[in-house]
Order: C-alpha cells, then structure tokens, then sequence
C-alpha cells in the first residue's frame, strides 16, 4: 500500500494556482488510472485504485497548505503506513516550469506545506517536486504562487501533467529511471503528434485545482534525480520568447 499526497489549497478561488499543481498532478493520475471517484477522508479528499502492482491511496489534503500534515499524518496512522510508503507530489520554486525531480528526504526549503508534513511524520518521504519558476525576487513569490500559470505556460504544463499521470507506475515502483525514461519519452510524443494525425492518444485531462503561498527555496538539496523535459522547453522558449 502507497499513499500518494498532492499539495494545494481546496476550494475554486486556488484551482488553477501555480501552488496547487500538485492537486493538478493527482486529479490527472485519477482519471487516466481510473481511481474510484474522490471521497472525504482523513481531512482530504481521498481516491482509491493501483499502480502497476500497488494499491495506492491518492489524498489531496482539505486544510489548506500550511496545515497539510494533519491529513497526511491521520491517513499514514489509519493506512499503518510509514514515511517510506509516503510519496508527496508539491510545487517547487526552485526549479523552472517543465522540470521535475525526484528525492527523499531533506528540508522543506520554506515550503509551508513541506513544513506541516515535517511537523507531523517527519522528514523520510519521497518527493516529486513539480517546477513552477521562481519570480525572481522574493517580494514576488506569493503573488506568484498564488497565480495561475501564463498562457505561454499552458501547453508545457498540460505536457508535463500527463507526462507525470504516464509515468505513475514507475513513480509508485520507486523506480526513477524509469521515471525519468518515461517523461522523456513524453515530452516528445506532441510533436510526432503533429507530425501525424495531429491528435494526442491520451485521454484529456481534468479541470485542474489550485494552492496557497511558500517561502523562496533555499539550496537544493542532495540525493535528487532530476528528470527535465529540455526538448519541451526549448521548443516553448522558440515559439513564446
């Protein structure tokens, strides 16, 4: 059993936040994976299904960023699970929009979410930290957290969703090379698209949700595996400047 957790803020006001992208990554594995539909539970929203060969419970906590360990802790306490069996799926300034890595363990770099995870079961889950760009000062950052994506953005980061949702059974394997391989691969597959009937195979997405404000990352921390989609960006960075 593996407990998957996107980090947002619940409600419309947020849905489409920069902050909320981990609801946004979760919503999409759901549907693509085809989980049972979303209940309240552990002070959540929690969804059942598997991945690959494990059972898997997605929650997208309800108590906002900053509180986010309360439901983490309630569902890691009923599900009798450890940090190790944990896999938390956030929103990372530190790194550009397109870019995930992937790591265990290490500080919350200010994230408030990150914190209250650290606050209630410590700090030995894994990570998938989702690029959402830093604004580049720091007087900045909760407005731009707090903000949706721009519309040169859009297209990436439906990319990068569905390139997370088809790589899922790696990400609950632990595998990240395979993580990886499969977000590559992903981030090619648009322009043989075009190339081709112009449609993408994949089912379309869900409408996506949203979050609430962190702190400037400090320094990365060590053990990450990065996994980039520089094709994608390249591409973007031509066609939008």
């Amino acid at each position: 059993m593996l407990l998957i957790v996107g980090l947002g803020n619940p409600g419309t006001k947020y849905a489409g936040n920069r902050h909320n992208v981990g609801f946004m990554a979760l919503d999409r594995i759901a549907t693509d994976h085809g989980f049972s539909p979303w209940k309240p539970r552990f002070q959540g929203l929690a969804a059942e299904g598997r991945l690959g060969g494990d059972r898997v419970t997605l929650l997208k906590p309800q108590t906002f960023m900053n509180e986010s360990g309360r439901s983490v802790g309630e569902a890691m306490r009923y599900l009798k699970l450890t940090p190790a069996e944990v896999i938390v799926l956030h929103d990372e300034l530190d790194l550009a929009p397109g870019v995930c890595r992937l790591k265990t363990g290490g500080g919350h770099a200010g994230h408030n979410g990150l914190r209250s995870i650290h606050q209630h079961v410590g700090e030995a889950y894994r990570r998938l930290r989702i690029g959402i760009g830093h604004p580049g000062h720091k007087d900045r950052v909760t407005g731009h957290v707090l903000g949706d994506f721009a519309k040169a953005e859009e297209a990436m980061v439906d990319e990068m969703l569905r390139g997370i949702s088809k790589a899922a059974g790696p990400l609950a394997a632990g595998d990240g090379a395979a993580f990886g391989s499969v977000m590559a691969g992903r981030a090619a597959q648009p322009q043989k698209s075009a190339q081709g009937s112009g449609r993408d195979s994949d089912p379309p997405g869900p409408a996506r949700p949203r979050t609430e404000p962190a702190a400037p990352p400090a320094g990365g921390d060590a053990a990450e595996q990065p996994v980039t989609m520089a094709d994608r960006l390249r591409a973007l960075g031509k066609r939008f400047g």
